[in-house]
C-alpha cells in the first residue's frame, strides 16, 4: 500500500527564535518523512560569507543597494546536508565566527531577503520539504499545510547553546550560560523588531514549547501532525 506521506507531499514550515531547537527538529523530521530539509539560516550565512570574501561589508553599511550585483550572480544549493555556494562546498566555512557576527546584519537587508525568498519559494514548489527559519510560515510559505512555531524559555535555550558550543570547542573557553542568555534575549528583540519580515507567529501556526521536551519528543509531536494532515 502506498505511504500517504509519499503520496501527498506537503510543506512543513518551522519558525521560532534562536536556539529553540528548530534546525535539529527540522533536520531529523525531514529524514523521517523522506522530505528535503532546507536550512534557510545556511542560505543567509552563505550570502554573508560571500560579502566578507568580497570585502563589501563596510560599503553595505552605508548603502545596501551595493549588494545587487552580488545577488544577481550568486547560486546556493543543497547536496544532502552539504551547502554549496557558487559550486563550492562551504558547509564548514559558513559556521565561522566572523560569519556568525555579521549574519544578523546581512539578514536585515531587504534585497537579501527578497532574493532568498525567491530561491526558497522555488525550492518548495514541488512540496515535500521541511524548512525552518524565522519567517517561513508568515512570508515564504503562508500557505504551508503545517506551520509550527517553536519556543523555549531563554534560560533553557542558553543552556542548550552552551552545551553545543562546549562540545564543538573541545576544551577551549566558551561564553558563560548567563552571557549566552543575554545574547539570546538581544537576538530575540532584534528579530522581533526588524523592519523586513520580523519574527512572529502565523495565526494558523501550532505553538510548541520545547522547554521541557527532548528532541525525540519534538520530532514525534510534529511527525504525528504531518500524519494527521496527509491522512
Amino acid at each position: 500500500m502506498e505511504n500517504p506521506i509519499e503520496k501527498k507531499p506537503i510543506i512543513v514550515a518551522i519558525d521560532g527564535p534562536a536556539a529553540s531547537g528548530k534546525s535539529t527538529t527540522a533536520k531529523i523530521l525531514a529524514g523521517k518523512l523522506g522530505y528535503t530539509y532546507i536550512d534557510t539560516g545556511a542560505m543567509y550565512r552563505s550570502v554573508t560569507l560571500k560579502v566578507l570574501r568580497e570585502g563589501l561589508l563596510d560599503l553595505l553599511r552605508k548603502d545596501e543597494s551595493r549588494i545587487a550585483e552580488l545577488l544577481r550572480t550568486i547560486t546556493i544549493q543543497f547536496q544532502g546536508q552539504r551547502v554549496m555556494l557558487d559550486g563550492e562546498d562551504v558547509s564548514e566555512a559558513i559556521r565561522e565566527n566572523r560569519v556568525s557576527r555579521e549574519v544578523s546584519f546581512i539578514s536585515s537587508l531587504k534585497p537579501v531577503r527578497d532574493k532568498l525568498r525567491e530561491l526558497q519559494q522555488e525550492m518548495g514548489r514541488k512540496r515535500g520539504i521541511v524548512m525552518d527559519g524565522r519567517d517561513i510560515g508568515t512570508v515564504i510559505f503562508p500557505d504551508a499545510e503545517l506551520k509550527i512555531f517553536l519556543v523555549a524559555d531563554p534560560a533553557e535555550r542558553a543552556k542548550r547553546r552552551h552545551a553545543e558550543l562546549s562540545l564543538k570547542a573541545g576544551g577551549a573557553a566558551v561564553p558563560s550560560v548567563e552571557e549566552l542568555e543575554k545574547e539570546i534575549k538581544q537576538r530575540d528583540r532584534d528579530d522581533e523588531q526588524r523592519t523586513h519580515a520580523p519574527l512572529k507567529r502565523h495565526p494558523d501556526a501550532v505553538l510548541l514549547d520545547t522547554s521541557n521536551m527532548t528532541i525525540d519528543e519534538q520530532v514525534n509531536f510534529v511527525y504525528d501532525l504531518v500524519n494527521k494532515i496527509v491522512r
